[in-house]
């Protein structure tokens, strides 16, 4: 008896072994696998064939905000190798007439975002925001009004200027043949403004009302002239305005006592020790500069203040000799 007990007793738990081990089977058998990806990580987990998506993630313990967005939808009925994405909500602030306005919502395109903003993008609205094709946390986006007004203008159209040559005029000295005369336009004027400020404008269309006449200046060509019976060759004549300083006890630019015949000049004008003839003056050399001679303008040197009174100021003709 005590054999058949014993055998009787091996077989029960073997029985019992033979059905735990099946139903643990049957267990793991029954769940299907499946992948969760939130929130940049990656959840391995199994369910039994009944469960939906909504179960899979209470099981989890994932929470869900009340903007985030889940693929497959929470009712979905889990399949064999379901692949769950929480996709989390965000703040983007949109900006635009003046006002922001922060929304809350998953990566959408930037169009998206400023319809859910409440605003319009106009036709020609210019978008200011990160380079992204998607909505990314804490965007901030601008719209910037790009508004057009066309309006009509006149304006001058500059006459040009015409050179002839002159022989009957000394080299480096002009005369005005025809004064010319400036013409006139309207101008069709495309005028553009960003949130009401102008950035833009822009001539689209132009139509001439009078058309502008050139002035014509001749110039001289003459490079030789006779002064006193004596032939001078010059490289440039010009007129300057001259004054006149007499002796104060003070030396001249290069160092040297001033004496008859030396001129004070502007050297960005007259190189320093340039020769010179002067007309009501004379031969003359530049060898001194001073503080109100600037441009076109000269000094010469006389024996005495009442000849610089006499002389005053002029304009004199000057011949810059080779």
């Amino acid at each position: 008896m005590g054999i058949v007990w014993s055998r009787k007793r091996t077989i029960l738990a073997a029985a019992i072994l033979f059905i735990v081990v099946l139903g643990v089977s049957l267990f793991f058998a029954l769940q299907k696998p499946v992948t969760i990806a939130v929130d940049g990580k990656i959840i391995k987990s199994g369910v039994f064939f009944t469960s939906t998506v909504d179960a899979v993630l209470e099981k989890e313990a994932i929470e869900l905000g009340n903007h985030d967005r889940v693929q497959p939808s929470l009712n979905s009925k889990v399949k064999k190798s379901t692949r769950i994405v929480v996709t989390r909500a965000f703040p983007v602030k949109v900006i635009a007439d003046g006002s922001s306005k922060e929304i809350i919502t998953t990566p959408i395109s930037i169009k998206e975002a400023i319809r859910l903003a409440g605003f319009e993008l106009g036709e020609k609205d210019i978008v200011k925001t990160v380079p992204v094709p998607k909505t990314v946390p804490n965007q901030e986006i601008e719209v910037i009004r790009v508004t057009e007004n066309e309006v009509k203008v006149e304006e001058p159209i500059p006459c040009g200027v015409e050179r002839t040559s002159d022989n009957t005029l000394e080299r480096g000295l002009t005369k005005t043949i025809s004064a010319g005369k400036d013409g006139l336009t309207k101008n069709t004027v495309r005028i553009t403004y960003h949130n009401g400020q102008e950035v833009k404008r822009e001539v689209i269309n132009s139509e001439t009302l009078v058309e502008p006449k050139n002035r014509v200046i001749a110039m001289g060509t003459i490079t030789a002239v006779s002064r006193g019976n004596q032939l001078l060759n010059f490289r440039e004549a010009r007129y300057m305005e001259a004054s006149a300083y007499t002796y104060t006890g003070n030396r001249t630019a290069t160092g040297r006592n001033p004496e008859v015949g030396m001129v004070a000049v502007d050297p960005q004008v007259i190189p320093m020790g340039s020769r010179m003839y002067i007309e009501g003056y004379g031969f003359a050399r530049a060898a001194d500069t001073g503080g109100s001679i600037k441009g076109n303008r000269l000094d010469i040197f006389l024996e005495d203040r009442s000849q610089c009174l006499n002389w005053g100021r002029r304009t004199v003709k000057v011949y810059l000799l080779d």
